[in-house]
């Protein structure tokens, strides 16, 4: 999954920003601080309407910069119950491993 997820991501990143490295890296970035955010908004949330919407926010993330894997772990969040760690966990990771993207 995680090798469709590069190959989706990539190609999404590639439309954008085409031959343009500083672009890329850019949107990268991007990505990545929007994905950050959002999961300490989740870390943060203290009832099940505000980590619904932290939830709602990364499964949009992911759609948008076609992140099949972010998709599915903020889904996985959404079910969840508010400040479950394993799930932060799991979100944490993924956004810090974007930073091998660059």
């Amino acid at each position: 999954m995680i090798a469709m997820e590069n190959s989706d991501f990539d190609a999404n990143l590639a439309a954008a920003a085409g031959d343009d490295a500083q672009l890329r890296a850019e949107l990268i970035a991007s990505f990545r601080q929007s994905v950050a955010q959002n999961v300490d908004l989740l870390r943060r949330a203290r009832c099940d309407g505000n980590w619904e919407v932290a939830a709602m926010r990364l499964i949009g993330l992911g759609s948008s910069f076609h992140a099949p894997e972010l998709v599915r772990l903020a889904k996985v969040a959404q079910s969840s119950a508010p400040g479950d760690p394993v799930i932060l966990r799991q979100l944490s990771h993924y956004s810090e491993s974007l930073a091998d993207k660059v």
